[in-house]
């Protein structure tokens, strides 16, 4: 059987609300995205929490739930959370680091829970615990199986840099073993922590060059789908036949954070630029020079925000041409079963 990447357009009628229920967690991984100065430090009440989510709910459109941190095991109240999210209506994913605090597993059924999803950047704990953390691998491949034996739907995700690039096509056996249903390939952001160095050198130090990631990454997801595993992972590069949009203007996505902001863009959010922001309940727009402004803009390079913020992974060639543009990276690519 041949399988074949298929890039998955932005679908009418679909939304996907990324909400960081809190910022705290137990790790501190070294591509961390949270920036606390930026999404806040506090943690919101299942009130709070509730009363957030209904301003999301649209009964006429399928809504994709990502309740996340921080680590979002470590809120007491995320079991009430998903009930409650599910009675909305909410197809509900958590994303976890494997940890699973406050007996999570025992206190939601797996029926309860459309995904839930389980960072892992290495097939083994020498690859994984350098960048996530000491004894991570051993406590989150423990509760990946203890998951999958109690009948939860679980996916995980590989954050791509160069300090694993070379391992993950040992992750294929590894989600065989474990049972895995979903395989997301992420390209590592230069958001919150990777970016706190200067442009030049954070691009030296964790991303992928546009030759190693095609180079890479389509062969192992297509090893992955041939062992039964749906695999996602991010377009990155346009070929110039291939059309630009960005989900700025053509998708409802919403990052929502507990200090209130709400963005349009993952690539803002180190930026107090945020479209949205929720004041007594309500979402309200935000005045002034905002990530919207921006995305009307029609540019060679793709997506007007990758070149603003991380402009040195663009190449050109002798002419000032552009070499290969940078879609949105919210655009996929998805190889099914």
């Amino acid at each position: 059987m041949t399988y074949i990447a298929k890039t998955v357009g932005f679908k009418p009628g679909e939304r996907n609300v990324f909400f960081h229920i809190l910022t705290a967690c137990n790790l501190s991984c070294s591509h961390c995205y949270i920036n606390h100065k930026q999404h806040g430090e506090n943690s919101l009440t299942k009130e709070q929490i509730i009363e957030w989510l209904q301003l999301f709910v649209d009964k006429k459109k399928k809504t994709n739930l990502i309740l996340l941190g921080g680590e979002p095991t470590l809120h007491r109240d995320l079991p009430h959370v998903i009930t409650e999210a599910k009675k909305a209506g909410f197809f509900v994913t958590v994303d976890t680091n494997g940890f699973l605090f406050n007996d999570f597993l025992n206190k939601i059924s797996p029926n309860s829970l459309d995904y839930l999803s389980f960072s892992l950047d290495g097939p083994n704990a020498e690859v994984n615990d350098p960048i996530r953390g000491k004894s991570v691998f051993d406590t989150c491949v423990k509760n990946i199986r203890r998951a999958v034996s109690m009948g939860f739907s679980v996916s995980v995700i590989f954050t791509t840099s160069l300090r694993n690039k070379d391992f993950l096509h040992k992750m294929v056996p590894l989600l065989v073993e474990l049972k895995v249903k979903k395989f997301f390939i992420q390209v590592i952001g230069l958001r919150g922590k990777s970016a706190q160095h200067n442009i030049e050198s954070r691009v030296k130090q964790v991303q992928v060059s546009r030759e190693e990631w095609l180079k890479i990454v389509p062969e192992v997801a297509l090893q992955a789908a041939a062992r039964g595993i749906e695999v996602t992972y991010p377009k990155v590069f346009l070929d110039k036949d291939e059309l630009f949009e960005c989900a700025g203007n053509v998708a409802e996505n919403f990052f929502i954070f507990p200090n209130g902001r709400v963005y349009k863009c993952p690539l803002c959010e180190d930026y107090p630029v945020n479209a949205y922001h929720i004041e007594n309940n309500k979402l309200i727009a935000t005045g002034g020079l905002t990530e919207e402004s921006f995305f009307a803009l029609d540019i060679k390079e793709g997506c007007v925000m990758n070149k603003l913020l991380q402009p040195d992974n663009i190449e050109y060639d002798k002419d000032g041409g552009v070499v290969h543009r940078i879609s949105c990276c919210l655009l996929k690519e998805q190889i099914n079963l």
